[in-house]
Formats: structure tokens, C-alpha cells, sequence
């Protein structure tokens, strides 16, 4: 395997894991593993890993991307005697992320602008909610390569647009309902039209809510407050964004999620060398389920 990447990429310059993968058409652990083996090989990942909660590791805590996505979506394999071709295309990844991050941020605030401009009639409405955009695009990670969403299996061009709402606790339900209903409408409106193709998770709650969930005492509480931590504000009031945040502080979590972050770097590592070192047939289910791409989500509370 090491000989084929090292003649494909001796051939045609600096490739993604994606690429490799696809004028290999071989096994992607066993390729992923020939590109960290071989000394005659550099693999540079562009951009960051940040926390994902998932119920399935002890602890909740792990890295996204995971290793098979960053491999194939934010990695380039060079020659180690081609630095200069590997720097180029390394740079021309890293402003291609950017690019479609900063596509997707322009997108959500194009989005949520036509879904509070009927409200902007009932003066002081835009002073009782916000709006917070989480996920890969905060961190500006975001990629477009196709993929079914999950619920129809429509596909969809990459991330996914995560919205929270917060509202005040004294906000009447008629307005929150139908906040609600009008995101609902657009997003199956940038679902299933082709000029879109966008899916978009979102969650309208009470200030209230979030104030329960910060008790962060049952998995679905710990990722809500872990999607607020890392929010941007998007749209509304600022002080009351300012006090969500706030409020995780208070308790206490902005801390411990950032303990979660260093330990599932910690686990990340530990669990890179072990796939490196032991013999593909003695690796188990859960050490490959940490290696391929898997449904990193949950629903949103």
C-alpha cells in the first residue's frame, strides 16, 4: 500500500485522504495507516479539532472531526522531499475551509434575517430572544462534501446549519410557537430546494430551560450546554446571549467542558497510536467505531 500512495503522489503532486482514497479505491484505515507509517510521507491536517459529546464513549467526550474525516477532508498527503508543492496545496486547503465556513456563516444570517423580518413590526420583539449559530462553522471548519441528511436521506452540501434560540422566560407562547414554526418552514424550504440543499438543526427554548439544563446532570443536559458554550451570536439582544453564557460560567461549565476538551485530546492521541501499532486483525469494533466517520449528533434540546 505504501509503495501505491508513494507512486500516485511521486506522480501527481500533494493529494487529500479523499483523493487518495479515491484513485486507490482501497481499504481508508489501511491507507490512512500507510500515510502515518511511511517516511516518505507527510500527512498535515489544516484547521482545529473541538469537542463533541457522545453517548457512546465513557466520559461523553471526543474529538470532531473524527479521525477518518479529518483524514479525508482535512488532510494533504505529500512527498517529505516536496515541501514546496505540500505547502501550496496545504494553504489552498486551509483557504478552501475558510471559504466555505465563511459561506455558511453568511448563510445562517441570511437565514434567520428572513425568519425575524415579519416580526420587526412589534417594536421591542427583537429585545426578547437571540439567536446563537453552533458547530463546525463557529470554528470554522466547515466543509461541503455531499451527504444524505439524516432524516430523509436528501443530499445535502456539507455542514449543517446548528441554531439555538433563546427566548425570555416571559416571552407569550403564541410568539414562541410561532418562531418555531417559521424556522420549520425554512428549513425544509433549504432542505429540498436544489439551489440550497442545506440541512439546518435548530432548538427554540426559554431562558428557563437553559437555566435547567445547566444542572448539566443527564447526557442531553451536558450537550446542551456544551452547543451553547461554543454559540455565536447571530441575531437579537446581546445581554441576553451575555447572560447564557454567563450562566454556564456561574456553574462552573465553560471550565469543565474545556476539561472534556483535554481529555478527549489526551484519549485522541492514545487511541491514533494504538490504531498505528496493532495488527489490523486484533483491532476490535470499538476501536475502528473511533476511527470511521460516524454520526456525530444528537438532537437538539
Amino acid at each position: 500500500m505504501r509503495e501505491h500512495v508513494v507512486d500516485l503522489i511521486s506522480r501527481s503532486g500533494p493529494m487529500t485522504g479523499a483523493e487518495l482514497a479515491h484513485n486507490l479505491g482501497c481499504d481508508r484505515l489501511e491507507l490512512w495507516r500507510a500515510c502515518r507509517l511511511s517516511e516518505d510521507l507527510v500527512v498535515h491536517r489544516v484547521g482545529r479539532r473541538y469537542l463533541r459529546l457522545d453517548r457512546r464513549i465513557d466520559g461523553y467526550a471526543r474529538l470532531s472531526p473524527s479521525i477518518l474525516r479529518e483524514f479525508l477532508t482535512y488532510s494533504v498527503v505529500g512527498m517529505a522531499s516536496d515541501q514546496d508543492r505540500l505547502r501550496a496545496r496545504v494553504q489552498a486547503l486551509q483557504t478552501h475551509v475558510q471559504e466555505v465556513s465563511s459561506a455558511k456563516l453568511d448563510l445562517a444570517r441570511r437565514l434567520i434575517a428572513d425568519v425575524v423580518a415579519p416580526l420587526a413590526a412589534d417594536a421591542g420583539i427583537e429585545q426578547r430572544f437571540c439567536v446563537g449559530l453552533a458547530g463546525d462553522i463557529v470554528f470554522e471548519m466547515a466543509h461541503d462534501v455531499p451527504r444524505p441528511e439524516r432524516s430523509t436521506g436528501t443530499l445535502v452540501r456539507g455542514s449543517d446549519l446548528d441554531i439555538v434560540v433563546i427566548m425570555r422566560d416571559d416571552v407569550p407562547s403564541e410568539f414562541v410557537r410561532e418562531l418555531d414554526e417559521t424556522i420549520y418552514r425554512k428549513k425544509y424550504q433549504y432542505l429540498k430546494q436544489p439551489a440550497f440543499r442545506e440541512e439546518i438543526d435548530y432548538i427554540v427554548k426559554r431562558f428557563g430551560k437553559l437555566r435547567e439544563q445547566a444542572d448539566f446532570d443527564t447526557f442531553q443536559h451536558m450537550l446542551a450546554c456544551k452547543v451553547f458554550d461554543e454559540c455565536r451570536l447571530l441575531h437579537g439582544d446581546p445581554e441576553l446571549f451575555a447572560a447564557g453564557k454567563e450562566l454556564l460560567a456561574s456553574r462552573g461549565l465553560v471550565e469543565r467542558l474545556a476539561q472534556m476538551r483535554e481529555r478527549a485530546d489526551r484519549d485522541r492521541g492514545r487511541q491514533e497510536q494504538r490504531l498505528l501499532t496493532v495488527d489490523p486483525q486484533e483491532l476490535r469494533g470499538e476501536d475502528l467505531f473511533l476511527f470511521h466517520t460516524a454520526d456525530e449528533s444528537e438532537e437538539f434540546q
